[in-house]
């Protein structure tokens, strides 16, 4: 941890303030806490899912715990036997070792055996956790891949990370370290209370004195270490998202030379969650002290009074001896109950969390009647269109919104910023759905149409494409994995890029990415444009995706795309009204609505709004090439 002492300087005094802020420690008291009974059920179905592991553990563990209780008797009544032999002086010493050596023997087996099962049940308990977790991985990724735009809105990448690693690790290590060694020590006592209180009821009830107290306090520590494990979970989450956002805008802290803020931030999620991770310690060694001490404590009254009724006759030493082995064998996992009560706690925790977010409903999902669009695309239509972004009081972003554009004409949108184009451009391949209204393609409404379907033929580019770690190859051919070398470089032709990466050492193989080549923003906007020329839309939808590129180039690009897009219904969003100018129809937005329409000569003519945003920019533009 960082060593500032913010008590000294008050800028360090707010800088903690920030860091407490802004790393999003505040956790709502109210949080919903799943069922314990139901998350551990949960758990259990998926463990019982892997049926020929779970019986081979199962079996392991019983037969390891009836081999371990086979040894106390065995060496009682070898003790019995030998004292017995030899204080009557019926046989000989050689007879008595005889029978030592026999009963030594058995034991030898017994352990062997024991020690076979044991392995048997830790192996098929380890490995039904990494299934388990394996299953749950698989799963958890395959939710997010479905859940909606609203919800990765409001859910930080550093959130969903430590659920997908952190809580599939406290559930994966339950199985063995957890539920598997509870099992074995329900056995162990339970078959032992049996046969030790049907030898003796009386120092059976000594010998297991120690079990109601070591159960009530493996229940009041589990609850208290149930809340912690939670609250350290999430503290760990805010941990990642601190580390994402300081990674992901590395250059942003650079630049405000805000790395000693940063630092703040998380030395104080640290600090957090090392106080936690001491909590959950100190809860955890309390509780198998305390019960290790009422072992102890059973134990010696075992040998007190098993010691007293050997003397006055009343017991053999050899059951005396058995009942203190059965002692000394319940010693490892009673030491090991805090593990245990850890282990269950923390699976509880990271169970209910995981399950939190498989328990998901998309808000978007397929329609039960969705069909597939047909190849002859004709007309996208806005119908009344209006739209709020999920969420408690926000505003109203789009407000009756209505247009059409058909296969082979162009629609440009423009307005001021956060009027609600990139929302439109959101809207038609249904990131999010509309509030009211209806969005048709050839008067079929998209709610009624496919996921898949929609998306294979809409193409969204935005002005911050994002690129794989991949070769640039890989990035052009996302759609498109099997695409042929013709068609890649056909893409990167349309949009500008090919002379670029043909001059690159590796070309095509050449790596992209956070461990790539580093990319300027046209050029990731240009490989993106390439993208998405490769699956060919029937409806293409540009958001402002060459506002990098010079004007040059963009128009290149923009008449690449047009001699492809003769049967395409396109969708330019520009700031640039000189890329809007051909376009068949321009309409403009201002908070939300439609207060402009038609060509731009039309435009011009009106005299409004568009009118004197090109006359800006056409001063602004004048100026530039004089200077």
């Amino acid at each position: 941890m960082n060593s500032i002492d913010s008590a000294k300087s008050p800028h360090k005094i707010s800088s903690r303030i920030y860091a407490r802020t802004y790393a999003g420690l505040e956790i709502d008291p109210d949080r919903n806490l799943s069922d314990d009974a139901v998350v551990f059920w949960r758990i259990i179905k998926l463990a019982f899912s892997n049926r020929l592991r779970i019986t081979l553990a199962l079996i392991g563990i019983v037969a390891a715990a009836c081999f371990q209780l086979m040894i106390p008797q065995f060496l009682g009544n070898a003790v019995d036997g030998a004292l017995g032999l030899i204080g009557a002086g019926v046989v000989s010493i050689e007879e008595g070792r005889r029978a030592l050596y026999y009963a030594a023997g058995s034991l030898l087996v017994a352990a062997v055996f024991r020690g076979l099962f044991t392995l048997l049940h830790n192996y098929c308990g380890e490995s039904i956790g990494h299934l388990l977790a394996f299953d749950l991985r698989i799963a958890f990724y395959a939710k997010l891949q479905q859940l909606s735009f609203s919800f990765h809105d409001h859910v930080h990448t550093g959130e969903l990370i430590t659920r997908g690693m952190l809580d599939l690790e406290g559930i994966r290590s339950f199985m063995n370290g957890g539920l598997l060694r509870v099992l074995l020590l329900i056995i162990l006592i339970g078959v032992g209370a049996y046969l030790l209180i049907s030898a003796d009821l009386i120092m059976g009830l000594f010998a297991l004195s120690f079990v109601p107290f070591v159960a009530w306090m493996s229940a009041v520590s589990r609850l208290k270490l149930r809340g912690l494990w939670w609250t350290l979970q999430e503290k760990m989450a805010v941990l990642g998202r601190i580390m994402d956002e300081n990674l992901t805008g590395i250059r942003v802290v650079r630049a405000f030379g805000a790395e000693p803020y940063e630092l703040e931030k998380y030395d104080f999620a640290s600090e957090e969650a090392h106080s936690l991770a001491a909590a959950r310690i100190k809860t955890r060694v309390a509780s198998t002290t305390a019960m290790t001490f009422a072992y102890f404590v059973a134990m010696g009254l075992v040998l007190w009074v098993g010691g007293i009724r050997v003397i006055d006759g009343q017991m053999t030493v050899g059951k005396l001896t058995e009942f203190l082995t059965f002692m000394t064998i319940l010693q490892a996992p009673v030491r090991q109950l805090g593990v245990v009560v850890n282990s269950f706690a923390r699976a509880l925790t990271c169970g209910a969390r995981m399950f939190g977010i498989l328990d998901l409903k998309p808000v978007i999902s397929n329609d039960a009647e969705a069909e597939d669009l047909s190849e002859d695309i004709n007309t996208l239509k806005f119908e009344n269109v209006s739209f709020t972004y999920p969420g408690e009081g926000l505003p109203e972003i789009l407000k009756g919104i209505t247009f059409s554009v058909t296969r082979g004409k162009t629609l440009g949108i423009v307005g001021p910023p956060g009027s609600g184009k990139s929302t439109i451009a959101h809207l038609i391949p249904r990131f999010y759905e509309v509030s009211a209204g209806q969005i048709t393609i050839d008067n079929v409404d998209i709610r009624k149409i496919s996921l898949s379907s929609l998306r294979q033929n809409v193409g969204v580019l935005s002005q911050d494409p994002f690129l794989f770690t991949a070769s640039l190859e890989n990035n052009v051919a996302y759609g498109n994995p099997w695409a042929e070398k013709v068609m890649i470089s056909k893409a990167t032709s349309i949009s500008q890029i090919d002379s670029f990466i043909e001059g690159l050492p590796q070309g095509y193989d050449t790596l992209v990415g956070e461990r790539g080549v580093s990319l300027s923003g046209g050029q990731k906007q240009r490989i993106a444009i390439a993208r998405t020329a490769m699956l060919k839309p029937r409806i293409l939808v540009l958001d402002d995706s060459t506002a990098a590129i010079d004007a040059g180039t963009e128009k290149r690009i923009r008449m690449a795309l047009k001699e492809q897009a003769q049967d395409t219904a396109t969708i330019i969003i520009s700031h640039r009204l000189g890329t809007l100018r051909h376009a068949d129809e321009i309409i403009f937005l201002e908070a939300g609505r439609i207060v402009e329409r038609g060509s731009h000569e039309e435009l011009i003519k009106y005299n409004g709004k568009y009118a004197a945003l090109f006359a800006l920019q056409s001063r602004e533009d004048a100026e530039n090439n004089i200077k």
